[in-house]
């Protein structure tokens, strides 16, 4: 059976609305989508980090809870388990502040099994940390390797824009070891001070990955690949909360590709009518996070999605 690997980081989000505190989960950018993909029932694999302490203990439990093996997350006893603040701003739209203590030695886990079409997922800020990036090379070859779909979600935030021209070479590097990018209007704009999606696709990304899928907020999700280009209309919604939206977004994609049997070999001759399934997979489940203040789709939901034919 197919299963999906991603490595990234382990947080406690505690979110604030009005400047109140209202609820803390379990979060990061690959660990929201994970949740999701447990509910529903994939066979997840998941290497991150967490502090021996009262918030590791709470976040291993809650894997345990939604179907994500702990046996690839390193627990240092140095340092503490990373928070963030997220504050909500009147669209509900999330700004951060973070607090992390991590120790010298990290990521000192075994390389878990990677099997031809399982898909591996990184991005964010955790792709591009000095700190992990012999261990993040050492991932992405092994899963070139063992011939895996290597997807890149870029999640460029703004916080990073100081060290853009340090870090563009290593977001390059990414670029060529990924099978598919996706990014929003948002990352490229701090990466590179652009919005359209067709001149980055063209100017910034084609040369390395033909495949990359670029979301615009409420606005058209658009795809490019060796063959096709296309735009995908985002159903209109009122969120609560779009803190998990993108890491949704992001499970969903994985899960269509894994529902629509788009392996290694298959990937570059997919044709419209599969991407466009497996688009709406994407937005489906970033839909369903947006309608509460939970990171992932609810357990109902996820049921009732598995379901579906």
């Amino acid at each position: 059976m197919r299963k999906v690997i991603g490595v990234g980081e382990t947080i406690l989000d505690i979110l604030f609305k009005n400047n109140q505190p209202q609820i803390a989960l379990p979060g990061g950018s690959v660990f929201n989508g994970f949740v999701s993909l447990g509910r529903l029932g994939v066979p997840v694999v998941f290497i991150s980090e967490l502090g021996n302490d009262k918030v590791g203990q709470i976040i291993r439990h809650f894997m345990e809870d939604n179907h994500i093996s702990t046996d690839y997350v390193d627990c240092f006893p140095d340092g503490k388990s990373p928070i963030s603040l997220a504050f909500l701003n009147e669209s509900n739209d999330a700004d951060y502040v973070f607090y992390k203590d991590y120790p010298a030695q990290r990521l000192e886990v075994a390389l878990p099994p990677i099997k031809e079409d399982d898909i591996f997922i990184l991005g964010s800020y955790y792709a591009l940390n000095p700190a992990l990036r012999e261990r993040i090379l050492e991932l992405l070859k092994y899963a070139r390797e063992r011939k895996a779909i290597i997807y890149y979600d870029l999640n460029f935030r703004s916080a990073h824009m100081h060290e853009v021209v340090k870090l563009r070479p290593t977001i390059i590097e990414n670029f060529e070891y990924a099978d598919i990018i996706r990014g929003s209007d948002e990352d490229f704009f701090n990466l590179f001070g652009i919005r359209d999606m067709e001149h980055i696709y063209k100017e910034h990304i084609r040369f390395y990955c033909p495949r990359f899928i670029g979301t615009q907020g409420a606005g058209d999700v658009v795809l490019f690949t060796e063959t096709l280009s296309a735009r995908f209309e985002t159903p209109p919604l009122t969120p609560v909360s779009t803190i998990g939206a993108g890491d949704n977004f992001n499970a969903g994609v994985l899960y269509g590709l894994l529902k629509y049997e788009i392996g290694h070999n298959t990937l570059p001759v997919a044709g419209k009518e599969k991407w466009e399934a497996i688009i709406y997979c994407g937005l489906d489940l970033a839909a369903e996070s947006c309608l509460s203040n939970n990171n992932y789709i609810s357990k109902e939901f996820a049921a009732a999605y598995g379901r579906q034919a």
